[in-house]
This record gives C-alpha cells, sequence and structure tokens, in this order.
C-alpha cells in the first residue's frame, strides 16, 4: 500500500510546487512590489522672487514709487525689471528712500506707468 502512495504523493507534489512558483511571479501585488520604481516624490519650493506693482512715475526726475508686500523689501542698488501685459518696459535700480513698504528707484532704461509689474528677474 505503500509503494502505491509514495508515487502519488510525489507526483501532486510535482504538479504543486510549479503551480505556486508560477502564482507568485505573475499575480499583480507581487509585481508591482518588486519591479515597481519608488514614486517620485513633489519638491516644492517656495517662490523667493521679489514682485511689487509701481505707485506712481516721475517722467522729468526719472524715477518711480515702487510698492512692494510687507516683509519683503529690495536691497539698495538692486536692478529690478518693469513689466506691462508681460512685455518688460523698463530697468530700475533702488535708491531709496524707504517709508513702510513703498520704496523710489531712478530708471536706468524705458519707461513706465502707474500699475506695471516689478520683478526681479
Amino acid at each position: 500500500m505503500m509503494k502505491r502512495l509514495l508515487p502519488l504523493s510525489l507526483l501532486t507534489l510535482a504538479c504543486l510546487l510549479p503551480g505556486c512558483a508560477w502564482t507568485k511571479r505573475h499575480t499583480p501585488w507581487h509585481e508591482s512590489a518588486q519591479s515597481a520604481p519608488a514614486q517620485a516624490k513633489a519638491i516644492l519650493t517656495p517662490d523667493a522672487s521679489l514682485a511689487a506693482t509701481v505707485l506712481s512715475v516721475n517722467t522729468v526726475g526719472r524715477f518711480a514709487v515702487l510698492n512692494f508686500p510687507a516683509g519683503r523689501m529690495p536691497q539698495r542698488d538692486q536692478h529690478l525689471f518693469l513689466y506691462r501685459d508681460g512685455l518688460k518696459t523698463a530697468e530700475v535700480k533702488i535708491v531709496g528712500p524707504q517709508q513702510d513698504t513703498s520704496i523710489v528707484a531712478d530708471f536706468i532704461s524705458g519707461e513706465a506707468q502707474p500699475g506695471d509689474t516689478v520683478r526681479d528677474q
């Protein structure tokens, strides 16, 4: 009796082993866990660029008064660019004086109007 069961049990074992190995290699969760690259994490950086608006322009004296957000003021002698409708219209240099969030800038080139956007790029 034992001689008859041994070949049967070996045959059963031989059929089950490849099936288990095939299942592990081909199940979706197993495949994605081993071969999928690590998820790329988004890198968030705050926008540290300067941005302001032109409050007033003195064409005779060739200067403008710029208004910056609170806590973010440019340095003296820093060059900034003025834009109107997305087009660069002037370059200015910060000269001061400063009062609260407003500061005076001299024109290096171009011209400006009140409401123009000021950026450092």
